[in-house]
């Protein structure tokens, strides 16, 4: 059977520059190709092995349809991560360790995709279950 290699989300986007600023900026993912040249609609980035894409051909978000990916990025030190994002966005859970020996924490980029920031502990659990 064929091996797969990587996955790289492409996420349908309102505003192109707002995005791609918003991940640059704020989640430090380095900005590796745009195009077409004369105005951009789309973006590879990456940071730490991770790749994402931004934009492209038919992938403009309306208003009215919502976000529709969560991401999930495995990190090393959530609480390090969570530190120095509390300021630049808004924090919708967490971090809390769960039953399944993951720290985790939720935010939103610009367009309302759910991120999901996790890491691997031994630490007790903190989240409040049902």
């Amino acid at each position: 059977m064929s091996r797969f290699h990587s996955l790289e989300p492409r996420l349908h986007i309102a505003d192109f520059d707002k995005s791609v600023a918003f991940y640059r900026d704020v989640l430090g993912f380095e900005v590796l190709s745009t195009f077409p040249e004369d105005k951009p609609s789309f973006a590879l980035l990456a940071r730490d092995g991770v790749g994402l894409q931004i934009g492209g051909i038919d992938t403009v978000k309306m208003p009215a349809n919502p976000p529709t990916v969560t991401l999930y990025f495995d990190v090393g030190d959530a609480l390090a991560l969570h530190e120095a994002l509390k300021d630049n966005v808004t924090i919708e859970w967490g971090p809390d360790v769960f039953f399944y020996h993951r720290r985790e924490f939720a935010f939103r980029d610009p367009d309302g995709h759910l991120i999901v920031i996790s890491e691997e502990t031994d630490d007790p659990v903190t989240s409040v279950e049902d």
